[in-house]
This record gives C-alpha cells, structure tokens and sequence, in this order.
C-alpha cells in the first residue's frame, strides 16, 4: 500500500493549488451565486416517479455488468491520517444532503461556522466533514450537485479556512444512479482536490482514516446494497494490518441495515460480512456503525457497539414512530452461513420524537395536494376519465358518433386504477414478511378511488353539463370537474397513506408527499487524545427560509445567513465511548 497521507502537515494559509477565494456575491441572484438553489424534490410528480424508476432499474443494469469500483485498483490506495494540533479530532457527520436549498443550506450553514454553542457545550468547527451518502436529489446529474450539493457547501464556506478541513464521502443509492460517473469526478480527483472549503481526501469510493488515539474511520461503498467488490476488500485487508487489538472502529455506511434487516433478513449481510472477515481478525472491536439514507436521527445501543442513523442532512423527513424498539443484529433468520452472533440492540433515542413524527404524518392532507401538484392533476385525470367511462355506460348520451368514439371503455379504466393503486403499495417479492398486508392495502386503496369516481359521476348526472351540445360536456368535464375531483383524490390518497403507513404500508411516500424540510440533523464527534470519544447529536427543529447576504466579506465568511438566527440543540445527551 502506498505511503499514508497526514492532512494536516501541509503548509496552511492559502488556498489548496495556490487558487483565489471565488468572488462573493452581491445579492442572491444565481448569476451571482454561480449556482441555482433549487426546490425540494416533488417525490410524487408523476414523471419524476417515472425517471427514477427507470433510473434505478438502469443503476442495477449498469452495476450488474460494469461496476466502477472494479476499475478503482487503478486508483491510489493510501490510508490517511487527520488530527487536531492537539491530538484529539474534531469530525463531523453529515448524510442526504442534496435536496431543496433551504434545507440543505441551513446545515451546511452550521458545518461551516467556526464554532457552534449547543446546548450549554462550545463545539469548534471540524477538522473533518464525512458525508455518509445521496449527496444529490433525486438524480446523479452533475448539474443537480452542482445546484443542490456543491453550491450550497461553496456558499457556507467559500474558501479554505488556517485549519484546511478534509472532506471524505460514502456514495449512496442515488449517486450509484449514474454508475459514480459524478462522485467520482466530485469527490475522488487527482488535482483541484478541494470542494468548497473543503479538500477533497480519498482516492476510491470507500477509504481509511486513521484517527487519534487508536481510533480508525472506515467508510465502505456496498454499491447500493448488493455486495462488497474484490478490490475494496483487498484494499480494507491491506488496512487490517495496520489494526491491532486495542483499535477502535468506526464504519460509515451508506445504509442502517440493522434496521431494515427487520424486514430483509439479507439487508445487513455485506457489513455482516465486512466486519467478520476483515476486523474481527485483527482484535479491533466495532464501536461506532453510521448511516444515512433513513432522513432522520436514531440510536440503537448494544452490549458493545452503538448504531446510530443520522439522514438529516436536507432531504425530506423520514418518520420515526415507526422503528422497532428493539432489532437484533444480525437477524436470526439470516440464509448467511457463518454470520456473527447474534446481539440485541435497544432504541434508546430518535429525533423527531414518536409524539412529533405521528403530528407530522397528518400533516399529510394539506402539504400532498400543494406539494406535489403534477401528482393531483394526474389524479384528476385519471378520475376525468373515470366519470366519462360511467357516464357513459349510465347516462342516457345523445346518439353521436363523435362521442362513441371518445367513450372510454369503463372496465378497463376500472381495473387500470386498482393495479395502479395496487403497484403504488408496492408489493414485495413473495418471501417478504408483508406480503399480503401491501396486496390488500393496495387493492382497498383502489377499490376506494373507483368508489369515489363512481360518487363523482353521479353528482356530474345531476348537473345540467352533460346535456350540452358535444364537445361541450367532455371540455366542462376537463376544465370543471378534472381539477376539484384531482382535489378530493388527493385526500383519499392521503387518508390511504395515513391508514397504510399505521400497518408499516407506504411510509415513504406518506412523508415522501409532505417534503418536509425541518427537524434536520447532523453529528459532531469529539475524539481526545485520551481516546475518549464524544457523539454530539445536533437537531434544527425549523430551518430558516429567509437569508440575506453576509456584510462579511472575509474570505471563509458564508455567503449567506439566515435573517431568524438558526437555533440547534442537542437531541438527547452528549454520548461518550471509549
């Protein structure tokens, strides 16, 4: 393996490759900013449903037949090192990051600023940023980092600080989306080796970091869940000769799959595995798992290792009401032949709490409507024709041939919207633990929209339109009935995802719909030189939404700062391990 590499023995004071501070802008014009702050991502915008779908069944083609970790051996292999100037470490975590600009810059904003008072503890800028996956919503394009990821960071800190900070990042299901063709040229270069503020550290998709006093920093890329690549595997064997038995571990990877291991026995396998093959050899003990990709903050604590999930970084929230208070890890039911032993691991803290989480879920009804307005045109389309089918299988139509030909056969449209509402419960594969819950959800959820289409036309009968001169009636029914009947869908679907997401039935999209953009998090770690590591769990419960230019024209100054100072606190107490 090649030389380690300390970064922070380097010159400081100037910009990495001699480059200039960018110039600060003079309002928020994107011309000024040099980048577009961008909306949250309307997840239930019917072509974006489309475009992602396709781009996932595409990210699993590309992967199965050129996976571009294969190609990383070309790459550098060095094991790195970071630490304070006086042997401890500061280091942040950071996760699902990429989404609409408040958001995002609101955390990024508090990454940034050289000290934060949370909570009565005084926390120092950190010496490490990791960002633990989906750095970019909904897809990989470069275009979408630069607006949602890379800008709003250059805006937070625009120049490297004395103290050059250094940027890792785990790559998660939506950067794989593109098979790592951005990450890759974002966060793994040869030269320009900065991003924002930050200078970019790793050399592949996964990396090594040797921190103070024993403690190691392992970031791990299971390509979307699949499986570990034999060149990380080799290169992670290479790092294992550097452990011993008195190493401490810390694994970032770019899921929990202790938690979803709940429901998918095979979930936690590639960490399983990892760890099995890779660490406990050494003697090294596992003392810290983080993740992403589930939008919140939660800790399970175990008789020897805490796994904690901090997504909270900028995309939409995740609820927590519904996490098992207890997993055990790995599941018992796992097909892996030689898994650890098994351990049981306690939900100890969750940010938003259970009471807030469910308050949040029947937010549903207001926010789906408005924030996804594609999503109820669609509805109201779909219902349209739905009225036109029964109208004319019911009403007693004039003897027209234009309107034969536009009558929509009713059983077809009958049973295009149950498999439709079918589908969007997303039924799993027949080993799944849910099965028949998501089938019957599913198709109650569609028998329930044929009902109200079938109250729908019996209210449009009653009214005086359908005895108007054709065309008249089909364009009163697109301009009248299509946008109220859009409306009333929209709220049974919000009635069905509340009702599902109590049976664990379409969570996701029951917060997806809502792209609720508060109660955000990140994490700030403390490792001493005595080997004592502290895990400050920080919390905004309401990110600002209004920001002026910055009358500070220092260098490292943000760009912007929130008119309503941003107020972040602890989501439960400073944890210590050591």
């Amino acid at each position: 393996m090649s030389d380690e590499r300390d970064d922070h023995q380097t010159p400081t004071g100037e910009q990495p490759d001699g480059e200039r501070a960018p110039r600060r802008p003079r309002s928020t014009d994107p011309l000024e900013l040099g980048f577009t702050p961008r909306k949250p991502v309307p997840w239930l915008a019917p072509f974006l449903l489309i475009s992602t779908g396709i781009r996932t069944l595409l990210a699993i083609l590309f992967g199965a037949y050129l996976d571009k970790r294969e190609l990383q051996n070309a790459f550098g292999d060095d094991i790195f090192r970071q630490a304070g100037p006086d042997g401890g470490l500061w280091l942040d975590y950071v996760a699902d990051l990429g989404d609409g600009f408040h958001a995002t810059y609101s955390v990024a904003y508090l990454l940034a600023q050289p000290e934060l008072t949370v909570d009565g503890h005084r926390l120092p800028r950190a010496q490490t940023l990791v960002m633990g996956g989906d750095q970019v919503y909904p897809s990989a394009a470069y275009a979408e980092y630069e607006n949602r990821c890379k800008g709003p960071y250059q805006a937070a800190l625009p120049a490297t600080p004395p103290d050059r900070p250094t940027l890792f990042a785990v790559p998660g299901n939506h950067d794989w989306y593109d098979g790592l063709t951005a990450f890759l040229r974002l966060f793994v270069r040869s030269r320009d080796r900065n991003f924002a503020g930050w200078r970019t550290g790793q050399s592949r998709s996964y990396f090594a970091v040797e921190l103070p006093a024993g403690w190691w920093l392992l970031g791990v890329d299971d390509q979307s869940g699949s499986y570990l690549d034999d060149p990380q595997l080799a290169y992670f064997d290479e790092v294992a000769r550097r452990l011993t038995p008195e190493s401490k571990v810390i694994i970032a990877a770019p899921s929990p799959t202790w938690v979803k291991a709940a429901d998918d026995p095979t979930a936690y396998d590639s960490i399983d595995y990892f760890v099995r093959t890779i660490i406990d050899p050494t003697g090294a003990q596992v003392r810290l798992l983080l993740s992403g990709d589930l939008h919140h903050y939660a800790r399970y604590a175990g008789p020897d290792r805490q796994l904690i999930t901090c997504g909270g970084g900028g995309a939409y929230l995740y609820p927590t009401h519904k996490l098992p208070e207890r997993i055990e890890v790995p599941p018992r039911d796992t097909l892996t032949r030689r898994a650890s032993r098994t351990q049981p691991y306690d939900l100890v803290a969750r940010y938003p709490d259970a009471a807030r989480s469910r308050r949040y879920g029947w937010g549903i009804f207001a926010r789906l409507p408005f924030r996804n307005p594609g999503f109820t045109t669609l509805l109201g389309t779909l219902h349209t024709l739905l009225m036109l089918a029964m109208a004319g299988a019911t009403a007693n139509w004039a003897d027209s041939t234009n309107q034969r030909l536009f009558s929509v056969p009713l059983v077809l449209m009958v049973l295009v919207t149950v498999v439709a509402a079918a589908l969007f419960a997303k039924p799993p594969s027949a080993n799944g633990k849910r099965h028949a819950r998501h089938w019957i959800l599913g198709v109650s959820h569609g028998v329930a929209q044929v009902a109200l289409a079938a109250g729908g036309t019996w209210v449009w009968l009653a009214l005086p339109f359908y005895d108007w001169p054709w065309p008249l009636p089909a364009a009163a029914a697109a301009v009248l009935y299509g946008p109220v009947i859009g409306l009333v869908a929209s709220q049974l679907v919000a009635a069905y995802l509340l009702v599902a997401g109590s049976f664990g039935v379409n969570v996701n999209e029951l917060f997806a719909g809502q792209g609720i953009e508060d109660s955000k998090s990140f994490l700030r770690l403390r490792i001493d030189p005595d080997g004592t590591l502290t895990v400050y769990p920080i919390g905004v419960d309401r990110v600002s939404r209004d920001w002026q230019v910055n009358p500070d024209d220092s260098p490292t100054a943000s760009w912007l700062t929130p008119k309503t100072p941003l107020n972040p606190h602890l989501t439960e107490s400073p944890i210590v391990l050591r």
